[in-house]
């Protein structure tokens, strides 16, 4: 174990590259300390103080052994949290580890970072493989300054705005336009803050997830978590589970059916009568009752770009099926229109030869996957009761959101209204058109 100024953490690389690192800062009380606590609360009503002598005489090891692991008290796993720094994987295995209802973290932001010196995966090791990816670096890299000439042009500063809010705005801008033409194979960074037990539920699954990268990172991750919590990462694994865990994740996983331009599918919310002024008086800023979810859900289905897919995937409130990314659906025209002319006629020209060279490449489809660009269009449903769904539309509506994504915000707020109209129910939703707006370049988190 390395320390880093008095913050233990825990290091392993995984395999094929990256790394994966869990902190541990905790220097007297670690999640597994943490854990045995509450569960000794539980059990006692002799108060904390008389705990932390049993934790100082006997230590958290066989306790956590025991209870949590051998007993299977799996709420015991609920007490203690860790924090797991995934580094140098692809967009697909962020995708992947996000893909959980639970799932609290950050990513790596296209808007904030340049990827044009990132590395880009290649799993097939083959030259072509290569090739493909360095063309969408290449015109990534070559249009980005065009792009941001031609934005300037476009939004020129105004008196009153400062020169460094405007200039990181422009480039906001541009990496918004740019990120549709870097690949899912791009590397990226994320954080996984977790408690115990959804960390082994969540690594049960991904174990079996389809592609080899993710496997990889599951390995790591669970290396790295029994390093730094040796007592609660030695679960038994049954045979039966496994074989279901691989089936479910290699048939059923990905959604790659036809999805309309957007439609809602169903919806079975029936709001009382008696509730009605609860939706009517609800002001900004404030979320719907979480039991109004007894009410019933509703599903969406729509095309929306990978790239967009990537900010609307971590509303952990909804249900959202992991799509299949593959070029069927077309490109979404937005990251095209928004391009300069001289630089739109390069990227058509590039789209086609890209399109033919993936197919030349005999991968499976689930490996295809790093080589398209995140600008592709995916087909998306999206269930969720009417206050995941109301929080989902008003957040993402606003003239801050990506277009692509902030379209479909519009569309499921207007399909809520019309549905609920004689209930009453109010969105609270950003009226400004879809302009430049250079307080985008206040969003960055930046050392001060």
């Amino acid at each position: 174990m390395k320390t880093l100024k008095n913050l233990n953490h825990t290091k392993v690389d995984i395999q094929g590259g990256g790394h994966i690192i869990v902190l541990n800062t905790g220097a007297i009380i670690n999640p597994e300390a943490e854990a045995m606590l509450q569960a000794l609360h539980s059990r006692s009503t002799k108060g904390l103080e008389g705990h932390l002598k049993v934790l100082e005489k006997r230590g958290a090891e066989n306790f956590m052994k025991n209870f949590y692991v051998g007993y299977g008290h799996k709420s015991i796993g609920d007490c203690g949290t860790t924090t797991i720094f995934v580094e140098g994987v692809s967009m697909l295995v962020a995708k992947a580890i996000q893909d959980w209802p639970l799932y609290s973290g950050q990513e790596s932001s296209t808007r904030y970072v340049d990827f044009e010196h990132l590395p880009f995966k290649n799993p097939t090791e083959k030259d072509l493989g290569d090739e493909i990816l360095e063309r969408w670096r290449t015109f990534y890299s070559t249009s980005m300054p065009k792009v941001r000439k031609a934005l300037k042009k476009r939004f020129p500063r105004q008196d009153g705005e400062e020169e460094a809010i405007y200039e990181k705005a422009i480039n906001a801008r541009a990496f918004d336009i740019l990120r549709g033409f870097l690949p899912a194979g791009a590397t990226t960074n994320l954080a996984w803050h977790t408690n115990l037990r959804q960390a082994a539920d969540k690594l049960q699954t991904l174990h079996h997830h389809p592609l080899l990268e993710v496997r990889r990172v599951a390995h790591a991750i669970e290396e790295a978590l029994k390093q730094a919590h040796p007592n609660s990462f030695d679960h038994k694994r049954y045979e039966a589970t496994e074989d279901y865990s691989s089936f479910a994740m290699d048939e059923y996983y990905y959604h790659n059916e036809y999805a309309p331009e957007f439609a809602m599918m169903r919806c079975d919310i029936d709001v009382s009568e008696l509730l009605y002024s609860l939706l009517k008086r609800r002001p900004a800023k404030t979320e719907l009752p979480k039991w109004l979810a007894e009410a019933g859900m509703a599903q969406f289905e729509f095309l929306l770009d990978f790239g967009s897919f990537r900010d609307i995937q971590r509303h952990r409130a909804v249900t959202q099926r992991m799509p299949l990314l593959t070029t069927k659906f077309g490109f979404h025209p937005w990251y095209l229109n928004e391009l300069p002319e001289d630089v739109r006629k390069e990227v058509r020209s590039l789209v086609a030869v890209q399109e033919d060279a993936i197919a030349e490449l005999n991968a499976s489809v689930e490996i295809a996957q790093y080589y398209i660009a995140m600008g592709y269009l995916t087909s998306n449903r999206v269930t969720g009761t009417l206050p995941a769904l109301v929080y989902l539309a008003e957040l993402r509506a606003t003239r801050f959101v990506h277009p692509t994504l902030r379209e479909r915000a519009i569309q499921i707020a207007g399909a809520l209204q019309t549905k609920f109209e004689a209930a009453g129910l109010v969105l609270h939703l950003d009226d400004e058109p879809d302009r430049f707006d250079t307080r985008r370049g206040e969003h960055d988190i930046v050392l001060k």
